[in-house]
């Protein structure tokens, strides 16, 4: 495999890992950790708060307009190793976001990166794979069908 195709099958799969982990819970992230044997490391970014600008447009494709700003965190870790990782999380949780940021870093690891996969990101993929499962149960269990008759008047 050539590095091209290698170096984006890491991005993939880190982008991956993030879609989950942003939608996971701290605590869940935390106590899938926890079974970890985890490397020396250091935050690079101690995790902080702060506000992006949210952009919508007119239809979902016409002219774009600023619709608000939401609270984001964001941290980022640094392995022994090198490996440096980063998270961002809606919202004021910055230990998730330090969290998201190991996770990323492990991620990118040879040596934990299976392991990660296997024991955080799989699990964690899983409960929400169940909980939009159990969403979208709830939501089409209120579908109404609307019809109209048509009248044999005239």
């Amino acid at each position: 495999m050539d590095a091209v195709t290698q170096h984006n099958n890491q991005q993939a799969q880190r982008k991956a890992a993030m879609a989950v982990l942003a939608h996971a819970e701290a605590d869940e992230i935390a106590a899938r950790l926890q079974a970890l044997a985890l490397p020396a490391h250091q935050d690079l970014r101690a995790p902080e708060n702060g506000l992006v600008m949210l952009r919508g447009r007119v239809g979902g494709d016409g002219a774009p307009f600023n619709l608000g700003e939401a609270t984001v965190s964001r941290a980022a870790v640094r392995l022994a190793s090198g490996e440096v990782g980063f998270g961002y999380t809606l919202g004021r949780d910055g230990e998730k976001a330090r969290l998201i940021a190991l996770c990323d870093a492990l991620v990118q690891s040879r040596d934990f990166a299976g392991a990660v996969e296997r024991d955080i990101i799989a699990p964690l993929r899983e409960q929400l794979m169940v909980r939009r499962k159990q969403v979208a149960a709830q939501t089409a269990a209120t579908k109404v069908d609307f019809y109209t008759m048509v009248r044999g008047e005239g």
